[in-house]
């Protein structure tokens, strides 16, 4: 027997359409319908789906980004002789570019956390693009220092930095694999662009090579948009700003220009020196630097070899070419080292990983870093292109080594939980150094006319710092085990000795980490 309700209620949906009216048990199976479709739409997207998009993305980020700067020196005798520019003067315009990729992560970091990894990577794909577009305009080279040194420079930190990021939020369970897969579009950028550059130089020069490749930058956009943020069953987005603190914020500042005076106003003002230290101690770790022996001897060690390390990427070309070899084969060197490392890298990483080398990782770091000092006397005995080739491999299979465990070793002398901030004064003192490394070797190629000194200078700063961490470790390892023997009670491990972290792989229910800065070399 129907109800008389329920029979008036479908008498009005026949006559007329257009109303809405469900009975009580038809809303609650709309409901649940609604929340089941919302559930299946909220489905943890990790692993699977539109993450392999992403990945597709972070390898073109990291080709555009980090495999970019080594193409330069193919331009530093043209733009050399364009500018009347010295040695010294012509090497600022790399060393900007590369000091701000490596030195703008606490700034990355911070617009991550305010606007998202989307935002970040359109935002820094805008900059780069931009800047070198801006660059093909410039008049002198001080222009150029700021157009293609400082915007290029900060856009594609921003896109490489936040792409990574955007990774670790798509990944949990295969993690390692994307990174590692995402890190050969450095070794294909170092592979291509040597080889594009040179071709458009000879073409059309290199005002318009370079508004080529602002077009080509402006891709970074692209793949930022593919980077879209992550949902979780909750139906919290992890890379968007919360709603409520932008509301409450606006409010604030609303009322603040209005005339009125916040309640907490006097409150926060006091709070304010305090808000900065916790900010500083939280990206740039000085409480680690100075209790942590391991990390403070790594740093110093690391910050050291990089005012040699960038040295053969910037003046080989320009090495080979006043030697009397073409230009397209010196361009070729650079290719030579990028595609010997799409295969060294990872069989490094393999290597690295294996059990034998668990807490010895900073002595194989250190035996690449020295490699990469020895191999520069190859370009010092001949100028011939058959030992440049030699040279360039030798070069590359260190190089595969630094860059497979830069951050493996840090992550081996510093607890996980402070990893972020201790990468965060890590990549600044590099980049300090490696700001100031190729010009004042440029100064001295100046003043002797002779480009054996560079050589002669990337060798010194790696083989002292590979024998500096190798030889501190060592003792440092010595003094510990004479500790323990004795039976001295130790207040903090960590401060004074070198332990590998096990790092635990996070399970699939665990949220996405915190937003990590993270470069590469």
């Amino acid at each position: 027997m129907s109800c008389p309700r329920s029979h008036t209620l479908t008498t009005l949906r026949l006559t007329n359409p257009c109303l809405n009216l469900r009975l009580p048990w038809e809303e609650k199976e709309a409901a649940m319908s609604q929340g089941g479709a919302g559930e299946r739409k909220a489905a943890k997207p990790q692993d699977q789906g539109w993450a392999w998009m992403v990945l597709l993305a972070a390898v073109v980020l990291q080709g555009m980004t980090l495999g970019f700067p080594p193409c330069i020196g193919i331009f530093f005798t043209d733009l050399q002789r364009d500018f009347q520019a010295s040695n010294s003067e012509t090497s600022w315009f790399p060393s900007i570019m590369v000091a701000v990729l490596h030195g703008g992560g606490p700034l990355c970091s911070i617009l991550v956390k305010r606007f998202g990894c989307r935002f970040a990577v359109m935002l820094g794909g805008l900059l780069s693009g931009v800047g070198m577009v801006s660059s093909s305009f410039c008049r002198s080279i001080s222009q150029l220092y700021i157009t293609a040194g400082f915007i290029t420079g900060l856009g594609s930190c921003f896109s490489f930095q936040a792409g990574v990021t955007a990774l670790g939020y798509y990944f949990v369970r295969w993690r390692t694999l994307a990174n590692a897969m995402a890190s050969t579009g450095v070794s294909l950028g170092f592979t291509l662009w040597p080889l594009l550059s040179q071709y458009l130089l000879d073409e059309m020069g290199w005002r318009n090579t370079f508004l080529i490749f602002g077009g080509i930058l402006l891709n970074c956009c692209v793949c930022g948009a593919i980077m879209r943020p992550v949902q979780l069953a909750s139906g919290s987005l992890l890379q968007s700003p919360k709603p409520g603190e932008e509301l409450r914020r606006r409010a604030e500042e609303t009322q603040l220009s209005n005339g009125a005076s916040s309640p907490h106003h006097e409150l926060q003002k006091q709070s304010r020196r305090t808000a900065c230290f916790r900010v500083l101690q939280k990206y740039l770790a000085f409480d680690i630097f100075c209790q942590n022996k391991g990390y403070q001897i790594y740093t110093i060690g690391v910050t050291w070899m990089m005012m040699g390390f960038a040295l053969p990427h910037i003046y080989l070309v320009p090495y080979a070419i006043q030697n009397g070899v073409e230009e397209r084969r010196a361009a070729l060197l650079i290719s030579v080292i990028g595609f010997i490392n799409i295969f060294i890298r990872p069989f490094t990483g393999l290597l690295s990983g294996h059990k034998f080398f668990s807490g010895r990782r900073i002595y194989l770091f250190s035996l690449a870093v020295l490699l990469c000092g020895l191999s520069n006397f190859i370009c010092v005995v001949s100028a011939e292109f058959s030992m440049l080739i030699i040279y360039c491999v030798i070069l590359s299979i260190a190089m595969s080594g630094i860059g497979a465990l830069t951050f493996q070793v840090l992550m081996d002398v510093v607890e996980m939980d402070r990893f972020s901030s201790a990468l965060g004064l890590f990549t600044i003192l590099e980049s300090i150094t490696l700001l100031i490394g190729p010009p004042l070797t440029g100064l001295l190629v100046d003043i002797t006319n002779d480009f054996h000194y560079v050589f002669y200078n990337s060798s010194f700063f790696l083989i002292s710092a590979a024998l500096f961490m190798a030889l501190t470790f060592c003792a440092l390892e010595k003094k510990t085990k004479l500790k323990e023997a004795s039976k001295v009670p130790v207040d903090n491990p960590s401060r004074c000795q070198y332990s590998e972290m096990p790092t635990e792989s996070q399970p699939e229910s665990q949220p996405p980490p915190a937003v990590v800065y993270i470069t590469s070399i």
